[in-house]
């Protein structure tokens, strides 16, 4: 089938077209797909409720918001700033200790306030708990790094050793895999161990994982039972309460392709996404002047 395409519309011209590429997974089987299922990109953030998962087995005593917040990509807002400097306190680690840095589109003036502090304050709290220096946790060679590795690959159920790594924006590894590996390991998120405990963390709050009128956000608080995760460069990971695992990415990067496209497919698959792909286009006065639309 060829690849969902979003189109970009201001008053009746279409000013420009995302090509989209999307695959679910259910029970070890491609059950529906757009464009290219087999299509290689990188993990990115779609990869940190996996990724948290070392940390929920090691730390058994943190809250849901601790586990939100470690699988978060947010955006600074208070109460998810607050939950950040929560999970540092438990680690214990500080500020100071973070290594996502202050450079790049999702960074802030200091490191608390980048969108990947959640994680790296769980990465901290893993180190913690497992006796592994804190410092250069980031590094592919850390332990705190290998375990990362093995995890996603566990999950996704290839061999470790060939997953092409690279450095994700906040400085640690990222993953190159297939979307439909990717579905593939969110169809079996319930099963791993920690992970029904990272979904219903995720799931009671949707509003720490990114923010308002973000995809994964909103699928999470319109589609009860759904986990979603976003990643950098229009990519989303998703798997439903049954374990239908989707994997979907916006072939230019276009993170504002993500919401229509993934109602289109999750549509094709028989949910009903309600006002999931209406997508306005403002102006700097507030005005509707467009909108964002799968066709």
């Amino acid at each position: 089938m060829e690849p969902i395409v979003v189109e970009a519309t201001r008053g009746d011209v279409v000013e420009a077209r995302h090509r989209v590429h999307a695959v679910a997974v259910s029970g070890g089987q491609v059950v529906g797909s757009a464009g290219d299922p087999e299509l290689v990109t990188h993990f990115r953030s779609s990869a940190k409720p996996i990724q948290a998962l070392p940390l929920l087995r090691a730390r058994p005593d943190l809250d849901d918001r601790h586990i939100a917040i470690a699988c978060a990509s947010h955006l600074a807002r208070p109460e998810q700033l607050e939950a950040v400097r929560r999970l540092l306190a438990r680690a214990p680690a500080t500020e100071d200790d973070l290594e996502c840095g202050t450079r790049g589109a999702d960074a802030g003036p200091t490191p608390f306030e980048h969108n990947c502090s959640g994680k790296h304050a769980g990465l901290l709290a893993l180190c913690c708990a497992r006796g592994w220096p804190s410092q250069g946790y980031r590094l592919p060679d850390h332990p705190c790094q290998q375990a990362m590795l093995l995890e996603v690959a566990a999950a996704a159920e290839v061999d470790p050793r060939r997953i092409q790594l690279a450095t994700d924006g906040c400085g640690i590894p990222t993953f190159a895999l297939p979307l439909e590996r990717m579905a593939h390991a969110f169809s079996r998120l319930a099963g791993l161990e920690g992970g029904a405990r990272a979904m219903a963390a995720m799931r009671a709050h949707p509003e720490l994982i990114r923010g308002p009128l973000a995809a994964d956000t909103m699928l999470m608080q319109t589609q009860p039972g759904w986990v979603a995760k976003g990643g950098a460069e229009g990519l989303l990971c998703a798997v439903s309460t049954d374990g239908l695992g989707v994997a979907l990415k916006v072939e230019d990067g276009g993170q504002r392709a993500v919401r229509s496209a993934l109602a289109a497919f999750l549509t094709r698959l028989g949910v009903d996404t309600g006002e999931l792909g209406a997508v306005p286009i403002e102006s700097s006065r507030g005005e509707i002047v467009g909108e964002l639309r799968a066709v």
